[in-house]
């Protein structure tokens, strides 16, 4: 994040997108995308994965990048996508990304030519370089090896297939027709097994493995084709975008006239068996107008014909013919096939109804009857025998004889349709294993030393609808990719343990569950549908709730409901269940189940279909009848389980696998519309990480994917080498090559029998080991100059070894020296045992001695006595001692002699235990007594406290009781102010509207006499008169005012006062206000000035000042300048400077003093109204910073303050987790609270004031008597009641 460095993240459509981190959550981040910038989308942290630095960068092996992940792995496969680069490598495995459509070159002779014995990784990565390195592990490991081509439908499978036998053939093979005859073999078989899907074109609806097989001199020599789970139910049935199988399509389509007539053939749409899915032939454009009209369907004719580069119905058709006639079969044989083809059409058009006889059951259409014919003349049936087993079933009983009683029950319509499709898929099914057993018989071998075998089947499948087709795909796929875990994953692991590389163990899904889940015997899925099939009345239900019932607590299977799709969710409990498969969970609906499961016939079609006049009809069913059961002949019922089949062949082709090599190519489809160029991100991942890509990139992120036995490297590459290195053994020949080499160690390691490369290493070796003379000659100087080395070492070695040899030697001389004295010693302890075993015994009782004297000294009584016996024990022990040392004792004597000791020592034991128990006694009753008297001192202690808890709440009621006395008297005054202030408010509004009138009439005569002295200014008398009168006003001034009527008072007379008698009463009424009267007293007594006075010299005055005005005065102005400075030093604070330290009070009584301004009192009246009264109040306190760090006030500070007279002298802080705060008047001004205690409102707090012993308590555990005592001995604290109080303590 901090680097801004791309990353993948998780996108719908494109699997990932690059982005950026920009925040990191519990367990997921914020991505911004690169190509959306300021949107942002939260992603799982483990599906974020880090970029390379040049994501464009194309690599052929994935293993190259730096970065080994899924999304790594996306990005590179999509850029080589975009270049044409269709495959890609991880490690040894190739992904194939289907093109749809023909890059040029890609598979030419020529490039054929390029991969024939080369190493994988030295040319681009290419289908051709599996199959060379299949063919050159065959022939170098002398194993046959298996080619595992796997993908969903469309991933291009089959051309893949089809290009790997081209290879081998064409690269490896012999040059005959059997060559040939391979290659060939893939259009029949593609012809009848594969068809059009919604998801591709050409989909094989079968799985096949084409084993090649090689003589013991690596040439081809025949192959062998098995094939496993061919859809049957395609051919009664397929959606509408679908088609049944090629053959039928292009029967209609491409053969001639005759062919046409002779089996009765018409357009697909006439048909039944495709007329219910797509009619359309594929076809080019000229292709398209070759094929005649009527043989075109109205859907063909309305949109034309279906299109696609690798496929055309009726150029199909003749190379298919052109196919069948080089691998060995005749025309005979071949129209026999398009017989069969045609009967099977036609007898999926004979339509059945009710029968009008009481007998119930059905009959043919008359409108079936020709079809009906057809049908009988093309299998060679007899037209009345196939009406009755296609209408009737045939019962045989046990009783009645041998061959018992014949019974013909009747059938339903539903019945017939379902005995008449069974009948064709069995025909079809027939048909099917006759091709590929032709195509075996055409390239036939007599012996075969190994093969390589090509397996192609479909890959894991899910669509909305999932059937027993389904199941049967997926249970493979668990199985495969149960192979590929061993294999690739759990064999390479055990490889490498077993090898000692130290590679990080990976860890992956065992699948093994699931797969028990489907095998497992008896209670597996496929058993239950075998007993299922065996019931009389069989039900899809029934085998449903068993399954449930029998796996009820199974983590992989669940109901329908539980399903993240909600078409599944509508799914009763009794008609599927989901499976959790390696890849994901499938809904399957088990409906047709147990029809599917049986590939037998009913006893009469069977019969008929055997008894056929047609040789090759006759021929197709004589395998399985000869192989049926002798009970069910006898009328048993007759069941052959697919499921069961399929297991079988599946275990069969598991086990050859293992006893292979094996290669593995994934196939994976670029997009679900069938298009070039166009790739679907999140639909390729969902493709790789089924194929168990992933955890192969976890492997060979720290794997050694190439390795080869040292004496295979010997052998290789001897003949490049001299002779002098040819002596060496394998293993030092290919260590002293490697050191030579002067390869990076991380690229290689060596095992014990072999050595391991890193991806892509391998080629790079090879690649430098075959390089020109003279790089080889500087080569071997090299190996030369390794092997004196590593040869020194051994010589220094060996000295070591010696120098070794003759210290084990010193060493076990020194040890036979200690085993001697060893012996010796136990001899003499043999001898002396008894004396030392007594002698240890006595010692013992001797430790004894200092404890009883240590009990005997604390012995209050009877101490004397009590040691007389102990020293006369002593001294019997020492003589006893001195006994066994001096003379030779027996065991039995010592013994004696120390029980008697030791009954002399338990004696005395119990005397000073019996004399320590009375002075316990004595003991016990002296601490009753004190704990009596202490319970007396803790009662009195008790009753103490409960009287002085008593006396606190009294003062405390007190201390309430006087604040709201004040807090009344303050309101009383302050009313009292409102009113005179409305009184005042009132006369002087009315004093303002006389004088506006009053100066309006003088402004009006004003006017008059200007207006006269302008029209009279001839006359001078009147002139000189009003100049007269003019001067006089002038030289009188103001002096005498119009008297002005006011109310009488008290209903009395108008009283005519002067402007300023009213301005006199004004100002007295004013004056009545105590603010008023606060301030005319402070500047009628401000009898010093102070403001000249430094800062020390009004500290000094009131440390030492006796004369009260003047400590009062000094006192005010020393707090005005603190309240000043503090203003300035607030305003002129610092930028982000921390205010904890500018705070000096809680904010709530800056506040008040702020909101609230006290009247200003004069310094000595001040002085008297606190009478330096004494108080103390406490308030909650929290600093801003601390606020921010405990939003919630959870841990609560408290603000102590002891205010001598108006100012405080003590001020205290306590906040959690940290150290006190202690304040004193006098050191601490500048930190201390500069406000008044009126200015404060603290004495207006309810609560706030406490009392003084409460105070003093905390004063003194917070250490605040030291620290007081500490400033008035530096003499920096200033006189106050607590500095006296100290003193007066001290003293």
């Amino acid at each position: 994040m901090e680097d801004g460095k791309p990353v993948w993240a998780p996108h719908p459509v494109d699997g990932f997108q690059l982005g950026t981190i920009v925040d990191i959550g519990a367990d997921s981040l914020t991505i911004e995308p690169l190509k959306q910038k300021g949107k942002t989308f939260l992603a799982p942290i483990n599906q974020v994965f880090p970029a390379e630095d040049d994501c464009d960068k194309i690599v052929e092996d994935n293993c190259s990048l730096m970065y080994l992940n899924e999304a790594t792995l996306l990005n590179n496969v999509r850029v080589r996508y975009s270049k044409d680069k269709i495959y890609t490598f991880v490690a040894n495995i190739l992904i194939a990304v289907n093109p749809y459509y023909d890059i040029p070159k890609l598979y030419s002779p020529e490039t054929i030519k390029q991969y024939q014995g080369k190493s994988l990784g030295t040319l681009p990565p290419h289908v051709y370089a599996i199959a060379d390195k299949a063919f050159r592990d065959m022939r170098v490991l002398k194993m046959s090896q298996s080619i595992i081509v796997s993908g969903e439908s469309g991933a291009g499978k089959t051309e893949n297939t089809k290009f790997v036998l081209r290879y081998l053939t064409t690269s490896y093979g012999t040059g005959q027709d059997i060559d040939e005859r391979i290659v060939e073999a893939n259009p029949l078989l593609e012809a009848f097994g594969n068809a059009k899907t919604v998801r591709n074109n050409n989909s094989s609806r079968f799985g096949k493995f084409v084993e090649i097989h090689f003589n013991e001199k690596n040439s081809v020599v025949g192959g062998f084709v098995s094939h496993y789970l061919l859809e049957k139910s395609r051919i009664c049935m397929q959606s509408k975008e679908e088609r049944n199988y090629h053959i039928f399509y292009r029967l209609c389509a491409g053969a001639s006239e005759d062919i046409r007539q002779k089996f009765h053939l018409s357009s697909p749409e006439s048909f039944r068996y495709l007329n219910r899915g797509c009619t359309r032939f594929f076809a080019s454009k000229e292709t398209d107008k070759q094929i005649p009209q009527n043989r075109k369907s109205p859907e063909h004719l309305k949109q034309g014909a279906l299109k696609d580069p690798l496929l055309d119905d009726q150029g199909d058709f003749n190379r298919m013919c052109g196919a069948m006639k080089k691998i060995g079969l005749d025309d005979t044989e071949k129209l026999d096939l398009f017989r069969v083809v045609a009967g099977v059409l036609h007898l999926g058009n004979i339509d059945f109804e009710e029968a009008g006889s009481t007998s119930g059951g059905c009959t043919p259409k008359k409108s079936s009857s020709q079809t009906l014919e057809y049908c009988a003349e093309l299998l060679g049936l007899d037209e009345e025998d196939l009406r009755v087993s296609l209408t009737t079933r045939v019962m045989l009983t046990t009783a009645g004889g041998a061959k018992g009683t014949v019974i013909k029950v009747p059938l339903k319509v539903e019945q017939a349709n379902n005995a008449r499709d069974a009948l064709a898929k069995a025909v079809y099914g027939r048909l099917f294993d006759h091709v590929v057993k032709r195509v075996n018989q055409c390239f036939p071998f007599e012996s075969s030393s190994f093969f390589i075998g090509v397996l192609d089947i479909a890959g894991f499948e899910y669509f909305e609808h999932n059937s027993f087709e389904q199941f049967c795909i997926n249970y493979c796929n668990e199985k495969l990719q149960q192979f590929f875990n061993e294999r690739i994953l759990k064999e390479e692991q055990e490889l490498y343990q077993k090898e000692g590389l130290g590679v990080n163990e990976v860890h992956y899904v065992d699948n093994q569950d699931c797969i028990d889940l489907v095998e497992a015997k008896l209670v597996g899925i496929l058993d239950i549908l075998d007993e299922e099939n065996r019931l009389p009345q069989t039900s899809d239900q029934h085998f449903t709730d068993t399954v449930h019932q029998k796996h009820k607590d199974h983590f992989r299977l669940s109901i329908p409901r539980k399903s993240k799709l909600t078409v599944h969710r509508n799914i009763r409990d009794d008609e599927g269940f989901i499976i959790r498969h390696f890849a994901g969970a499938v809904c399957y609906e088990t409906t047709q189940f147990v029809e599917k499961n049986n590939d037998a016939l009913h006893t009469s079609l069977e019969y008929l279909v055997c008894e056929s006049k047609d040789r090759f009809v006759r021929e197709l069913f004589e395998n399985s009848n000869n192989s049926k059961d002798s009970k069910q002949k006898a009328g048993k019922l007759s069941f052959i389980s697919v499921g069961n089949k399929f297991k079988t062949q599946l275990n069969i082709l598991l086990e050859k696998l293992r006893s292979t090599g094996s290669s593995f190519i994934r196939c994976v489809k670029p997009n679900l519309k069938m298009v070039s160029h166009q790739f679907e991100g999140a639909q390729i991942l969902s493709q790789l990480q089924c194929s168990g890509m992933v955890s192969v990139l976890d492997l060979m992120q720290g794997g050694f994917p190439s390795r080869a036995p040292f004496h295979e490297l010997y052998n290789m590459y001897k003949k490049y080498m001299p002779a002098k290195l040819t002596r060496l053994d394998p293993r030092l020949f290919c260590k002293a090559l490697f050191k030579a080499l002067g390869l990076n160690e991380n690229d290689y390691k060596f095992g014990l029998t072999r050595v391991f490369f890193r991806p892509g290493k391998f080629a790079e070796f090879d690649q430098i080991m075959k390089s020109d003379p003279d790089h080889l000659a500087e080569l071997v100087k090299r190996v030369n100059k390794w092997l004196l080395c590593s040869r020194w070492k051994k010589v220094q070695w060996c000295a070591l070894s010696v120098i070794k040899l003759k210290n084990k030697m010193k060493y076990r001389a020194t040890a036979c020296i200690k085993m001697q004295k060893t012996v010796r010693m136990w001899l003499c302890r043999k001898k002396h045992k008894p004396r030392i075993d007594g002698l240890v015994k006595v010692q013992t009782l001797k430790k004894r001695i200092d404890k009883f004297t240590e009990v005997v000294s604390a012995l209050k009584e009877g101490k004397q006595e009590m040691s007389k016996q102990v020293q006369d024990l002593e001294t019997s022990i020492n003589a006893l001692m001195a006994k066994i040392k001096g003379t030779v004792m027996t065991r039995l004597e010592i013994e004696k002699e120390h029980e008697v000791l030791v009954k002399r020592s338990e004696g005395m034991l119990g005397a000073l235990q019996r004399k320590k128990q009375e002075e316990e006694e004595a003991e016990r009753l002296r601490r009753i007594q004190e704990e009596m008297e202490r319970e007396r001192q803790r009662a009195e202690e008790k009753e103490r406290r409960r009287k002085q808890e008593e006396d606190d709440r009294r003062l405390k009621a007190e201390m309430e009781a006087k604040r709201k006395q004040e807090e009344e008297e303050r309101k009383k005054r302050e009313e009292e102010e409102k009113l005179l202030q409305a009184e005042l408010e009132m006369q002087l509004a009315a004093e303002r509207e006389e004088e506006t009138q009053r100066q309006a009439v003088l402004e009006q005569e004003r006017r008059d006499r200007e207006l006269a002295m302008r029209i009279a200014q001839s006359e001078s008398e009147l002139i000189t008169e009003e100049t007269q009168l003019d001067s006089a006003l002038r030289s009188n001034g103001m002096a005498s005012v119009t008297p002005v009527p006011l109310k009488a008072t008290a209903g009395g007379p108008p009283t005519n006062i002067t402007m300023e008698e009213m301005v006199k009463e004004m100002c007295e009424l004013l004056s009545r206000g105590p603010q008023v009267q606060a301030t005319k007293a402070a500047v009628g007594t401000k009898k010093y000035e102070l403001s000249k006075w430094k800062y020390a010299e009004l500290r000094d005055a009131i440390n030492t000042s006796c004369d009260i005005e003047l400590l009062a005065a000094c006192r005010e102005e020393f707090h005005r300048r603190l309240k000043v400075y503090h203003a300035w030093k607030s305003k002129n604070k610092k930028r982000n400077t921390d205010t904890d330290s500018e705070q000096r009070a809680p904010k709530s009584v800056t506040d008040y003093a702020q909101q609230n301004p006290a009247p200003v009192l004069p310094a000595r009246q001040q002085e008297i109204s606190m009478n330096r009264q004494q108080r103390y109040f406490r308030i909650p306190f929290i600093r801003p910073a601390d606020q921010y760090k405990d939003p919630q006030n959870k841990k609560k500070g408290w603000w102590y303050a002891h205010f001598d007279g108006a100012w405080i002298a003590r001020q205290m802080e306590l906040h959690p987790d940290k150290q006190p705060i202690m304040l004193v008047a006098g050191k601490d001004d500048m930190e201390m609270c500069e406000l008044s205690l009126e200015e404060t409102g603290l004495a207006r707090k309810r609560g706030a004031e406490i009392l003084p012993r409460q105070f003093e308590e905390i004063w003194e555990r917070c250490g605040g008597i030291q620290y007081l005592r500490n400033a008035v001995e530096s003499k920096q604290a200033r006189p106050t009641y607590a500095t006296a109080m100290l003193q007066n303590l001290l003293q």
